[in-house]
């Protein structure tokens, strides 16, 4: 005797936690075809002496965890793919030991002290207004082939090496590369 089990699950539709602003009222929603993460983000701005907090909730087609602080912004990003696993908000990371450059508008030279597994150093141009940030960044960010709101970035490793080099490094390194180049020809 043949038997036949028909599968009538025609597959699992993710919900997530979904809101914006301060997350005090987070709603429910089944995330639409293609969406196979939630996410939770937290971006902290400071102006002056303000600081403003956003938290954003809800369904991804693709998200990548980690952080981005470039001094007067910090975003952190948390990922997961289970049914409303981002009910709690991006973890606000402790400071790591790491340093690199930021900018604030009058300088790029103030040192940053990075957080939680923000391993990078990372200088890029802001999409809309063209200007220089520096600032911390994790690995996965670093990896992406795009950034939202960013061109040009590039990351380093190590402590502070995400600053330019002063006009005396580069001209020690010409004159040193001309003598090398006359002294061997």
């Amino acid at each position: 005797m043949f038997v036949m089990i028909l599968n009538t699950n025609t597959g699992h539709s993710l919900s997530c936690y979904e809101c914006t602003g301060s997350c005090a009222n987070q709603t429910v929603k089944t995330c639409p075809s293609g969406s196979s993460q939630c996410l939770s983000t937290t971006t902290v701005t400071q102006v002056g002496d303000t600081n403003t907090k956003v938290k954003i909730k809800g369904c991804a087609s693709a998200c990548q965890s980690g952080s981005l602080n470039i001094g007067t912004a910090k975003t952190t990003v948390s990922c997961c793919n289970t049914d409303q696993c981002n009910l709690q908000d991006a973890p606000d990371p402790v400071p790591n030991g790491k340093k690199c450059y930021s900018c604030d508008g009058k300088s790029c030279s103030n040192t940053l002290n990075c957080s939680g597994t923000e391993d990078r150093c990372v200088k890029a141009t802001v999409t809309s207004g063209g200007h220089v940030v520096k600032g911390c960044a994790s690995k996965s960010i670093c990896d992406l082939a795009h950034v939202p709101g960013f061109k040009n970035v590039s990351c380093c490793e190590g402590n502070l090496c995400n600053g330019a080099q002063s006009v005396s490094q580069s001209f020690l390194f010409l004159c040193c590369s001309l003598l090398s180049y006359f002294l061997l020809h």
